[in-house]
């Protein structure tokens, strides 16, 4: 291809990306029977020959759009899922036609400098000590990773141990404490750290999922407490300060795992639920959940940046590291797409009053969601906290099958769950397109749904 083939493919991607974007709003949310059957078409022999890039394309939009999930829109409510704000969006496309490796400075200084500057945005928006490092990571597995990575190696450190050059065999013992409603995101972090489940400590919690701090065992100062900023059902919030108070007593380390809830902190209305949580030690979050960036943009932060540098840190004859920060000595990943240009973008155009408006609009949807339920004559389970509500129709047989009838249906879609022992559909509010009539019009749906099962 040369350049004006080029420009020519660009445009009509962009051309099809426009009306995609165009239709979302009347869009299933679940693709149909039909689009779902039509993905066969996909499965052919590995072609023998070069195929017309502009085929290609529109083979993809053809195949490929029908069968997306919408998640894009305004009613789609599974797995706190938020949808990708148009800054993020636009800044998307303009990162692949960069093509950056944000590796290393050298590679791309833009790539470098914005995420510098979004970590600092981070770490001012959530009011956490702005010292901190962190880094870009694809998810709030890999941030957990990340910091607790930097856990380990601080807290082996402090016994006279590296980590990094003598591994785990022998290695001084490092016990976890953690709520009994820990995420799996966590457990599956610890586990690939070489911390198995049964070095896991486990904390009862309350009705809400969240941790008793009355109840937290004995703790060394070889520990790592690992706490929750919203519980992924109820969006409950661990008593962040009693813990971190009982904890640094004994010198352990405090990580918070926070893959939505942390952004409550951008709230004046909400950011209460994070008192004490600025006291811990290292922090994960997602920013394509409640900022809305793009997929996929998780962040680590940690409090003691040479620990992270230490646990994160790679070298080798042809890497020479420049004087300024270096993106991939603060993750696992080295070669790594430009994500930060898109989180920049994100927060760059919501700006503090943005994000603040963005938690407490979807936190409102949340409460209307909840309200109409209710109303309805349905069993809201959880203390409606932040954008999560929990319901149930019945038992756990009908509730299954509503959920199955709403996410056929198309008007919405919605995640289950099984919490505390009951089946129930999640409701997650994320997304900076929901309206409060794609509230009515998802809560007619579901409401009819039900009453008819």
């Amino acid at each position: 291809m040369n350049q004006r083939d080029t420009s020519a493919l660009l445009a009509r991607a962009a051309e099809l990306a426009t009306r995609y974007v165009s239709a979302v709003p009347e869009r299933r949310v679940s693709p149909s029977e039909a689009a779902l059957a039509a993905l066969q078409n996909f499965h052919e022999p590995f072609p023998e020959s070069s195929c017309d890039p502009q085929e290609v394309l529109e083979m993809l939009d053809g195949i490929g759009s029908p069968a997306t999930v919408t998640t894009t829109g305004g009613r789609y409510f599974g797995f706190v899922i938020g949808a990708t704000l148009p800054a993020a969006m636009a800044a998307n496309w303009l990162a692949a036609v960069w093509g950056q490796n944000a590796a290393l400075r050298v590679m791309s200084p833009v790539a470098a400098e914005l995420e510098e500057i979004v970590i600092r945005w981070t770490c001012e928006a959530l009011g956490l000590p702005p010292s901190c490092a962190g880094g870009l990571v694809t998810d709030a597995t890999l941030a957990n990773f990340t910091a607790l990575a930097a856990a380990r190696y601080a807290l082996l450190t402090r016994e006279g141990w590296n980590v990094i050059e003598d591994g785990l065999f022998h290695a001084p013992p490092i016990e976890v404490v953690a709520g009994a409603e820990v995420h799996a995101s966590a457990l599956k972090a610890l586990n690939m750290l070489g911390m198995g489940r049964s070095r896991i400590r486990s904390v009862e919690v309350d009705g809400q999922g969240r941790m008793r701090a009355d109840k937290l065992p004995k703790i060394s100062r070889n520990t790592i407490v690992c706490i929750q900023a919203g519980n992924v059902n109820t969006g409950a919030f661990d008593p962040a300060a009693p813990i971190c108070e009982a904890a640094h007593e004994r010198g352990a380390w405090v990580h918070v795992d926070g893959a939505f809830g942390l952004w409550a902190a951008a709230s004046p209305k909400y950011r209460h639920l994070m008192n004490g949580f600025e006291q811990a030690d290292s922090w994960a979050t997602d920013a394509h959940k409640w900022p809305n960036a793009s997929y996929d943009c998780g962040l680590a932060i940690v409090r003691n940046g040479e620990a992270l540098r230490a646990s994160m840190g790679l070298s080798a004859a042809y890497l020479v590291p420049g004087t300024k920060r270096e993106p991939m000595q603060h993750t696992p990943e080295a070669s790594r797409r430009a994500r930060g240009v898109e989180l920049w973008a994100a927060l760059k155009s919501l700006g503090r009053s943005g994000l603040a408006r963005l938690v407490e609009r979807t936190c409102a949807h949340a409460q209307q969601f909840a309200a109409g339920l209710r109303a309805a004559g349905f069993d809201v389970l959880n203390e409606v906290v932040i954008n999560q509500v929990l319901v149930t129709f019945g038992d756990a047989r009908r509730t299954q099958e509503v959920m199955r009838q709403v996410q056929d249906e198309g008007t919405c879609w919605c995640s289950g769950t099984v919490w505390q022992g009951k089946t129930a559909m999640r409701i997650s509010v994320s997304s900076w397109a929901t309206t409060a009539d794609d509230v009515d019009r998802s809560l007619a749906a579901i409401v009819r749904i039900a009453r008819a099962t």
